[in-house]
């Protein structure tokens, strides 16, 4: 993916990303052979919990974003993909997070084929909001909210999922040239015809959300939340508790940083957002690893991994809280899906907290052509 211009690399970025981890490719092998032992005996089933008013998902869900293409850049088994979304079912996991960015299109299509023998048992959530020509996945640049784009746009999602209705559709990023009333307008259209049961809005700005919310309620709100960036806890999720709206972590393992993957000898491949995350610079590496001292420390004390220990603390922040871990691994899926059996007590917490509140991560969180896109208000609806 190259950068060509900020939007449309934005796009490229946020669909997609390569990561070459040299250091941990050894860590990862003792991590999955520390979880084939406790993969062999079933594990307990994530609970449930509540987006919005009444859309009941497992209380941990799964990104199939890189389904399509790996960190590393290769393309994935196919029929492996298909293995690990049944396993997740399988294992209580009924809410599965997609995106027509993502592949373009061709994540669609994997969680699709993956999901039809049991589709009316699970949520699909997936979003719109490029611009990308609906026929042949081509990014042309930009962003696109029109009613009309995203009205072709639910069409070929449609008939990527090989569903009749799209339980949760998002809006990727506000449209800043296109008012939110049109957006919720033409997703109400959508509703009415049975086509999309749920909405809600990615790193949106609040007044957005507000406008959007007293046309039609939102149902969840989709932002980058984890140990790693916690940014919403300064508007976003006070605003989701006093409107009643489900809150959703993506990269809620801060891209692969909280599982122990990440280290200061970590290089990235071509073309990897993260190669460009400051966060992740020499100047800032060593001084951010410090949060997964923590997290190991912890492991150890609750007998579970550091990813575990990350997912059981966005469960414990909030009951509407979703986090929707991904992955391309078998083992990795059920070491996330048992992060919800891990509890703090109170005092846990407070111990906890304390300990991860001492550390000042350093750096931004995303490169600033793509950062430039969250927090965006639409446009005033003309009167």
């Amino acid at each position: 993916m190259d950068r060509r211009s900020i939007l449309k690399t934005a796009g490229l970025a946020l669909a997609g990303s390569a990561l070459l981890p040299l250091s941990s490719f050894a860590h990862s092998e003792m991590i999955n052979d520390n979880l084939d032992q406790k993969n062999k005996s079933p594990l307990p089933a994530p609970g449930k919990r509540k987006l919005g008013s009444s859309l009941e998902v497992s209380s941990i869900g799964i990104g199939v974003q890189n389904m399509s293409r790996t960190y590393q850049t290769t393309i994935p088994l196919r029929s492996e993909m298909h293995n690990i979304i049944h396993k997740a079912f399988d294992n209580g996991i009924t809410f599965f997070d997609a995106a027509e960015a993502y592949g373009p299109f061709e994540v669609e299509r994997i969680l699709g084929e993956g999901i039809a023998s049991f589709r009316n048992k699970v949520v699909v959530a997936t979003k719109f909001g490029w611009d990308i020509d609906p026929e042949t996945g081509k990014w042309q640049g930009g962003l696109n909210s029109k009613p009309d784009h995203i009205k072709k746009a639910v069409e070929g999602m449609l008939k990527r999922l090989r569903t009749d209705r799209i339980d949760l559709l998002y809006q990727h990023r506000v449209d800043p040239q296109v008012p939110i009333e049109d957006v919720v307008g033409t997703i109400q259209d959508l509703m009415k015809e049975g086509k999309v049961l749920n909405y809600g809005l990615s790193e949106p700005g609040v007044q957005t959300v507000r406008r959007a919310h007293a046309m039609h309620p939102v149902t969840a709100i989709q932002n980058e939340y984890s140990l790693l960036w916690r940014g919403p806890e300064e508007s976003i999720i006070p605003l989701c508790e006093e409107l009643g709206v489900g809150f959703v972590p993506w990269s809620p393992l801060g891209v692969g940083f909280l599982t122990g993957a990440i280290d200061a000898n970590t290089r990235y491949a071509q073309g990897d957002i993260r190669g460009g995350e400051s966060r992740f610079s020499a100047d800032n590496i060593n001084n951010n690893l410090a949060l997964v001292e923590v997290l190991k420390k912890w492991g150890v004390k609750k007998q579970a991994t550091a990813a575990q220990i990350s997912l059981a603390w966005l469960l414990a922040k909030k009951p509407f809280i979703v986090p929707i871990p991904g992955t391309t691994q078998m083992a990795h899926m059920k070491e996330n899906t048992g992060a919800d059996a891990v509890k703090f007590t109170a005092g846990e917490l407070q111990e906890f907290n304390k300990e991860i509140d001492a550390i000042k991560i350093l750096g931004e969180r995303l490169p600033a052509g793509v950062l430039a896109l969250s927090g965006v208000e639409a446009a005033e609806k003309k009167k």
